[in-house]
């Protein structure tokens, strides 16, 4: 058994720690039993766990959980979607000071768990399954309260935090390492067609409400500060502030998205 022990952190230690908390939680409270076991302990990986636990959230009467489950496992193996999943979860565990272990993102975290089911229908989008990625984005949209659409291209280690409002559009763009607060809008400017929605660069803290509109760049390591509306480009490392938003200070860090101090001092 300890063999098998190590050959499991040696393998997969993000998935081996979560299984040792969700034992340390089952101890801790039994009346959530059937929850973890069903959404952790009884799977052999990360990659089974978040298709069952994107299956249960976004089933409906028009489409049923084993036929979602299918989906988002074969489409998670098959695109390899796991190093995403990892570095998400990761992103929520270091960021987020609500977030205590590794199984809360998976098990309550609704910001965790919208962008998993957006990367499953990412997926679908690019491999010309339209119909069925515009599925799930309605779903994510009316389950989760966030509006992501499908064709937006999202790295990996991002944080949504809350998440409640969150709009991303069709053109937008968030790169790596990006954190992004509730309320949040990466929207276009009017009934503009074509590349018209905002691109995030690495490293990016969006604060509370912050609305950026058009196709315009958000430099790597800045930070747009709370309720901030954003109609031209922000330089890396500004912090800009108000409406419309103007550069305020500069972040002084290399990656805002980690430090999550929203706090700024004007220049």
């Amino acid at each position: 058994m300890a063999q098998t022990a190590v050959q499991l952190e040696t393998i997969d230690p993000v998935w081996d720690k979560m299984l040792r908390q969700a034992q340390s939680a089952l101890a801790q409270e039994p009346l959530l039993g059937a929850m973890i076991h069903s959404s952790i302990l009884h799977h052999s990986s990360l990659e089974q766990a978040l298709s069952y636990r994107i299956a249960l959230k976004l089933a409906s009467a028009e489409m049923p959980e084993q036929m979602l489950r299918e989906i988002a496992d074969h489409t998670i193996q098959s695109e390899g979607l796991g190093a995403y999943s990892r570095a998400d979860l990761m992103a929520v565990r270091e960021r987020d000071p609500a977030c205590h272990n590794l199984t809360q993102p998976l098990l309550f975290f609704k910001g965790f768990q919208a962008i998993q089911a957006y990367r499953v229908g990412h997926a679908l989008w690019c491999d010309g399954r339209k119909d069925l990625a515009y599925f799930f984005q309605s779903r994510i949209s009316e389950v989760f309260g966030i509006d992501i659409h499908p064709a937006a291209v999202i790295g990996s280690g991002i944080l949504i935090d809350h998440a409640t409002g969150l709009v991303i559009g069709e053109t937008a763009v968030i790169e790596d390492c990006v954190s992004i607060m509730q309320s949040v809008t990466l929207g276009g400017t009017g009934k503009v067609s074509g590349d018209r929605h905002p691109k995030i660069r690495k490293g990016v803290l969006l604060g509370p409400g912050a609305k950026i509109l058009g196709n315009i760049e958000v430099g790597e390591g800045a930070m747009v500060a709370a309720s901030s509306v954003v109609l031209k480009a922000v330089p890396a490392h500004a912090v800009v502030a108000g409406v419309p938003a103007a550069v305020v200070g500069d972040t002084r860090c290399d990656e805002p998205s980690q430090a999550m101090d929203h706090y700024f001092k004007c220049d």
